[in-house]
């Protein structure tokens, strides 16, 4: 892999978080136009989760606590793993964002430092690195500590709240946002490079969830 071609991957993933911000910015000008309809313009589906049917997210334990019938010691555990990850996630993400900056304005001189770049970069992998590894740590560590019927009602609830197959015939049909048994956009929480990883329990409950 040559170094102009990891340089280039690094001014993707700036622009990525860039241009977000820079549109949000921009002043209203004229009237807007009106928003197609839901038949007129639909958005693909996202791509099929590898870990969704093996993974239960935070958040999911949290909604149906009470459906599992999770034992005291249970909850104790999972409300300490949630507020350990939460704490390494939020200092991460600090971490992440100034490398993010810092990267940023490396490469919007006119001429960037090959080297100061490429070196920002490894930091800016290697911080969502450790973010998605802190996800899937949490994520492993919850579904070790339920029973098997508690995984077997989980994945049955999953089932239930799968969104119904459409045809594309007409509005309303074909697969919508992420639903309550799944998770929505991108496995256990984990973070999408350039995307902004999400935090332990999909900002649904924190980690006082576990009641």
């Amino acid at each position: 892999m040559s170094q102009r071609w990891i340089l280039r991957v690094a001014v993707m993933i700036v622009f990525a978080c860039a241009v977000p911000v820079a549109t949000a910015q921009q002043p209203a000008e004229g009237p807007q136009q009106p928003q197609p309809r839901g038949g007129d313009r639909q958005k693909p589906p996202p791509p099929p989760d590898p870990l969704g049917d093996s993974i239960f997210p935070p958040d999911m334990i949290m909604q149906h606590q009470r459906e599992l019938a999770l034992t005291e010691d249970q909850k104790i555990f999972m409300r300490g793993e949630i507020q350990r990850t939460t704490t390494r996630f939020n200092a991460l993400q600090w971490q992440l964002q100034d490398q993010m900056e810092a990267l940023h304005e490396t490469v919007k001189t006119n001429s960037i430092n090959e080297q100061l770049a490429l070196s920002q970069l490894a930091k800016v992998l290697e911080s969502e690195s450790e973010i998605k590894r802190l996800h899937m740590e949490l994520a492993i560590r919850l579904k070790n500590k339920l029973t098997v019927d508690q995984q077997m009602k989980l994945q049955t609830i999953r089932q239930n709240n799968k969104p119904p197959r459409g045809d594309g015939m007409g509005p309303g049909r074909g697969p919508g946002p992420g639903r309550p048994g799944g998770p929505p956009g991108g496995g256990p929480g984990l973070g999408v490079p350039g995307q902004g990883p999400r935090p332990p329990g999909g900002g649904q409950g924190g980690p006082g969830g576990l009641r």
